[in-house]
């Protein structure tokens, strides 16, 4: 079984990924590569971090690319790009449940630094985010292995990343396009959810580790980062192959495209299907428990949320300013009752009318369109919807906003 043949075999293929240092193929894929990640970490910057600054920095070393005479200048470039990148990350907060925000030591309440203090590296992070990191990471280093495989390449031959033994070069090469992926997944993350501190726990040497139930749940994640790499492994096959490939015609060789059946779908007339993203557990930010979207706190941390925030209501309610805002709207509408008379009402507009006709219809029409006709607060808009009866001023208002005509 160890010396069964891989499966597509083909020889040419891997012998023009051996050749790819030596005609120029590798430093073209490797600066295609690099752009496309650049550009991705600069939307990332600018659309979720807001910083212009870092995302100008990154774009502006994205068109040296262009003019990169070797694979130790790509490198270079990319290194730099990297330290604007992951110094925008710096102050990133950290949210953590209400219950937890005490108990957590001050170097897990922002994203930090890239770098671990412990190696001087990614690895053995010593905080959530970047344990975090490492492990989507690794989930998509997986993926990419498989897909260079099944599209008959072989992963430690690398193009941008030198050589080492006990590594898959060309994996760590085709992975870089999907590593902004990762990061927009954590990004959104750590921006939107909390975290507890019963998913994370501190080693002896002061690494952050993850608890397993954590672990599955980024494991269900894998399917979206292979739909991500499947393109760019078919990419790099497809330019390794092209340069070792002249074919006589203007036509060019064209390889399968086994994993995202790009051709296939060509011919059919339909497109690769979009890929959807993951999304983190919603928790409730006082415990952390898994609740449904929609809502910020469960059942059991609403009721002194909500007491509290009554509290602060009554208090603004009864202020001078507020008394002064809702006395005013109070002689509004009585000037508004004093000068209505009953003669400007329909004749067919009575109040069996209303409550037969005119309080069915609107049950479907939203209260905020209710509330700006009439000019009247949120609460009586959605009392007037539920079927309570207001003024007859109002009636023939309300029976052009249901759509009633006269009979």
């Amino acid at each position: 079984m160890v010396c069964s043949p891989i499966s597509p075999s083909d020889s040419k293929l891997r012998r023009a990924q051996s050749l790819a240092l030596l005609n120029g193929s590798a430093l073209r894929i490797s600066r295609e590569i690099i752009s496309e990640k650049l550009t991705g970490q600069a939307a990332l910057v600018r659309d979720m971090l807001h910083n212009s600054t870092a995302s100008d920095a990154i774009l502006r070393f994205r068109t040296e690319l262009s003019s990169a005479k070797s694979i130790s200048s790509v490198r270079i470039i990319e290194a730099q790009a990297a330290k604007h990148y992951w110094n925008a990350w710096a102050d990133v907060p950290v949210m953590w449940t209400k219950k937890d925000s005490r108990r957590i030591p001050d170097r897990w309440r922002h994203f930090g630094q890239r770098i671990s203090e412990l190696t001087h590296s990614p690895r053995l992070a010593t905080n959530p985010p970047g344990s975090l990191l490492n492990m989507l990471y690794c989930l998509l280093e997986n993926e990419t292995r498989i897909a260079l495989v099944a599209m008959g390449l072989l992963p430690d031959v690398g193009l941008l990343h030198v050589d080492t033994p006990n590594r898959d070069s060309l994996v760590f090469d085709v992975m870089e396009v999907c590593r902004v992926k990762c990061d927009a997944f954590l990004l959104h993350w750590l921006q939107t959810e909390p975290f507890r501190k019963s998913d994370w726990w501190e080693d002896r040497d002061g690494s952050c580790r993850m608890v397993t139930s954590l672990a599955i749940k980024l494991c269900q994640t894998t399917d979206t980062w292979r739909r991500f790499v499947a393109p760019v492994a078919e990419y790099v096959a497809q330019e390794l192959s092209s340069s070792i490939h002249r074919p006589t015609s203007s036509a060019r060789h064209l390889i399968p495209t086994r994993l995202s059946q790009r051709h296939r779908r060509t011919v059919k007339g339909s497109d690769v299907p979009a890929v959807t993203f993951p999304t983190a557990d919603h928790l409730c930010s006082g415990c952390g428990k898994k609740i449904p979207r929609g809502k910020s706190h469960c059942l059991k941390c609403s009721i002194p949320v909500t007491r509290k925030n009554f509290a602060t209501g009554r208090k603004v309610a009864q202020r001078t300013e507020s008394l002064v805002k809702r006395s005013g709207t109070m002689q509004t509408h009585k000037a508004a009752i004093d000068n209505w008379q009953p003669s400007d009402l329909p004749s067919w507009l009575t109040r069996e009318f209303y409550i037969e006709r005119i309080i069915p219809a609107l049950a479907n029409i939203p209260k905020v369109r209710i509330q700006e006709t009439l000019g009247v607060s949120e609460p009586y808009a959605a009392q007037i919807q539920k079927g309570i009866i207001p003024h007859m001023r109002h009636w023939s208002t309300l029976a052009k906003l249901a759509g009633i005509i006269a009979p």
